[in-house]
């Protein structure tokens, strides 16, 4: 007698957050196994896997990919049977009619050691080899124990791998027919992190929060002398010590002076929150934009602060987040200067979070001081910082005070 087991979305999700089918990786009537990997489901930027519930076969797929989904809401059915189990295993056991024993059992072998290393891919990387038509077992993994990373499968597509996008399929499994293009112009279909991360900036910009941007600029060369003398000791722990993780402190001690910088609007009242979730904005390559938080910032010194930003942006560029990596941030730090850019204003606000923080790049300037009696001109390393808020929860004199506590303690750190 056949049994059906349910197979559910996720039931964890925060407000404001959405999910939807990425991927399928079995069809109906593929045989699966307890615990396989059976969905990919992409939430918050991040792709999750789901794994299959039960062993049988796959009998009924309720929500399509790219079609969004609600926190355990129904996506499809398994048929489990002891009897069929059984005579699987029975066949599995006879060689098939032409193929001898060894051979048989050699093949098998062969396509279990296949499916362990299939299993061990993390969900940004088989999407991105589905995408570049890329076969796991040709690229070089430089991950622990050899793992394949993003920066791997990137890196052999730039080699001379095929780029061209896997088709997109239509519900039924029949590739979806493709859009036409006017001669001179190539189509590069947007992704569903690029179509979530569109929506989410429209969003906030135009419907959400009235944005305000205020500019200063910082002045690190008492943060670029103190991590010259910290950066051997952090080494020698296994921990870079970056210019971040002084932001990440210098925005601590600036919401506390200013605790309406970490909070969000809500139609009957300020929420302001005790704690400080600091999301940091991450670039990695072929997927886009993500922000993983940095929690309870508040209560880590320096060394902490390093070491667990280390370990978020390790994670982060080898695809190995989870949602709640991702979620439940308060405020937001975007180092925009890594890349070049000077200036960047509005930042959109990551909602439903009151302001975020933007850092330019590093540069020597000339500037004036004053000696004595005397004024000088000297170069300085010098940025400039922004604080993009919502107009609702801060005014501009709120603003301005974040600002001068975060620009004071970075021009006079000490430790």
């Amino acid at each position: 007698m056949s049994t059906a087991v349910e197979v559910r979305a996720p039931s964890e999700q925060t407000e404001g957050t959405r999910s939807q089918i990425l991927r399928w990786l079995k069809q109906v009537g593929d045989s699966v196994a307890e615990n396989e990997p059976l969905i990919e489901i992409e939430t918050d930027k991040v792709t999750v896997e789901v794994a299959s519930p039960g062993s049988g076969v796959l009998r009924e797929i309720m929500k399509q990919e790219q079609e969004e989904i609600a926190p355990g809401e129904l996506l499809g059915r398994i048929e489990t049977a002891a009897a069929t189990d059984a005579g699987a295993a029975r066949h599995a056991a006879r060689p098939s009619h032409g193929v001898s024993a060894p051979l048989a059992t050699a093949a098998a072998a062969r396509e279990h050691r296949a499916s362990n290393a299939s299993a061990a891919l993390s969900p940004a990387v088989r999407r991105l080899l589905a995408e570049r038509a890329l076969d796991a077992a040709t690229v070089p993994g430089t991950g622990p124990g050899g793992r394949l990373t993003v920066e791997d499968v990137l890196r052999a597509a730039a080699q001379g791998g095929p780029d061209t996008p896997a088709p997109s399929r239509a519900p039924g499994g029949a590739p979806a027919p493709a859009a036409e293009a006017a001669p001179g112009i190539r189509r590069v279909p947007h992704s569903a992190v690029r179509k979530r991360i569109a929506e989410h900036m429209v969003q906030s910009l135009l419907h959400s929060a009235p944005h305000v941007t205020t500019v200063f600029e910082a002045d690190l060369t008492a943060v670029l002398a103190d991590r010259a003398r910290r950066r051997e000791e952090f080494a020698l722990r296994a921990v870079p010590l970056t210019l971040t993780a002084y932001f990440v402190q210098a925005t601590v001690a600036a919401i506390r002076e200013v605790p309406e910088a970490n909070s969000r609007w809500t139609d009957s009242a300020l929420e302001i929150y005790e704690s400080m979730h600091i999301g940091v904005a991450t670039a990695v390559e072929g997927v886009g934009l993500v922000v993983p938080v940095l929690r309870d910032a508040q209560s880590r010194d320096l060394f902490d602060t390093a070491r667990a930003l280390d370990e978020l942006v390790r994670r982060t560029r080898l695809g190995e987040l989870s949602p709640a990596d991702v979620r439940g941030g308060t405020f937001t730090i975007s180092n925009h200067g890594v890349s070049g850019s000077l200036l960047a204003a509005p930042i959109i606000i990551n909602q439903p979070q009151a302001a975020i923080l933007g850092v330019g790049k590093l540069e020597k300037r000339p500037v004036v001081v004053d000696e004595g009696d005397e004024q000088k001109i000297v170069v300085r390393p010098r940025c400039y910082v922004t604080l993009t808020l919502d107009h609702r929860a801060m005014d501009g004199h709120q603003a301005n005070r974040f600002m001068q506590v975060f620009v004071q303690r970075l021009n006079g750190w000490t430790a």
